[in-house]
């Protein structure tokens, strides 16, 4: 069993946090949880963990010697808080035995009425750009924001905006495409229309037009939709070469000219960060979170959604400065490092 070592500071209690996760495939949320629990255990904290069932999630909490509990909340869609409730009598009992209840995002969120009035610090994480502020997240001790766009929409609430956080260092990887014969261009995530891979499709003509050795990739699936349209047609795209998600994505990103994140809609993208703190500079648009993440002109470009003729041209800028852009790009993700963000939640999680 690989158990991180505990380092235990002299006069330290330990502390024991229960996290409550909405789904059992890893996406940003979820890796900056996993991040945050990696660090707190190195603290002294004691963790547990919940998913909604077995799969990845739980199988990185048994092997980190987390203990772990099948909770389901309802599901990511819409009006289906109420199957929650048949949790909130777990969820409670559960809770009665940890100091800290982190709730990872705004659907564990349905579990703040059945945990009110418990002695455990309760804490809600929101990674989304939400509509809506449910009146009982106010009885959250403390909220926490992936950015200052998610905290600006929960109003009342006090968010605390802390970046997601980022490996500095990713174990090395090795591209599943040709390397050494041009430059490459990829995004990498969930194939799905929020964040946006078709424009970068559609963008390729131009950006071959421009660079005619580059290489465009994509990496990622759709875990959260069975049967997608959307995925198929950018997976099997000739203008694109598709490879499936990478467990070190991170790494993988070294092998990557431009990291292009042509999005709709984002809170925070981590993605990008991962791909500035291993020296690649990036394109996104200028939506939500994402302009408080690049630079633009700096460490990459902004531009707006759904232009792919922009997009590309934007790439094609980033290729002929990439250098500078890299350089830059590594040196601003040093404020997503993840020992500093466990440094300021964790001052958060203790009362």
């Amino acid at each position: 069993m690989n158990v991180d070592a505990v380092r235990v500071a002299p006069g330290q209690m330990n502390q024991r946090v229960l996290a409550f996760t909405a789904v059992d495939h890893p996406g940003g949320a979820e890796i900056a949880l996993l991040r945050l629990l990696s660090g707190l255990r190195q603290r002294a904290w004691t963790i547990s963990l919940t998913t909604p069932g077995p799969g990845p999630i739980q199988e990185r909490a048994l092997q980190a010697g987390y203990d772990w509990h099948p909770v389901p909340v309802g599901g990511l869609g819409a009006r289906r808080g109420a199957r929650a409730i048949a949790s909130w009598p777990r969820a409670r009992a559960l809770a009665r035995q940890a100091d800290v209840v982190y709730l990872n995002g705004g659907v564990c969120g349905r579990l703040i009425p059945a945990l009110r009035g418990l002695p455990a610090r309760l804490v809600l994480h929101i990674h989304d750009m939400v509509r809506r502020v449910p009146r009982f997240w106010r009885q959250a001790d403390v909220v926490l924001a992936d950015s200052r766009a998610v905290a600006n929409r929960l109003t009342g609430l006090g968010a605390h905006v802390v970046y997601c956080p980022v490996d500095p260092d990713p174990p090395p990887a090795q591209a599943p495409w040709r390397t050494g014969n041009g430059p490459v261009i990829g995004f990498v995530g969930r194939l799905e229309p929020r964040k946006g891979p078709l424009d970068l499709v559609r963008a390729a003509p131009r950006i071959r037009d421009g660079a005619p050795a580059a290489h465009i990739v994509v990496v990622g699936d759709d875990p959260y939709t069975a049967s997608s349209d959307y995925a198929r047609e950018v997976a099997s795209s000739d203008q694109v070469e598709h490879y499936p998600w990478s467990e070190n994505a991170p790494g993988l990103m070294r092998h990557l000219d431009v990291l292009v994140l042509p999005s709709y809609s984002e809170p925070f993208g981590t993605v990008l960060a991962e791909a500035m703190a291993v020296g690649t500079p990036v394109v996104a648009t200028a939506v939500d979170g994402l302009p408080e993440v690049v630079q633009d002109g700096i460490s990459g470009r902004l531009v707006a959604p759904g232009h792919p003729d922009q997009l590309a041209d934007a790439i094609l800028d980033v290729l002929a400065r990439g250098s500078d852009m890299g350089a830059a790009a590594r040196d601003h993700a040093r404020r997503f490092y993840v020992k500093d963000y466990v440094d300021t939640v964790e001052a958060l999680l203790r009362p």
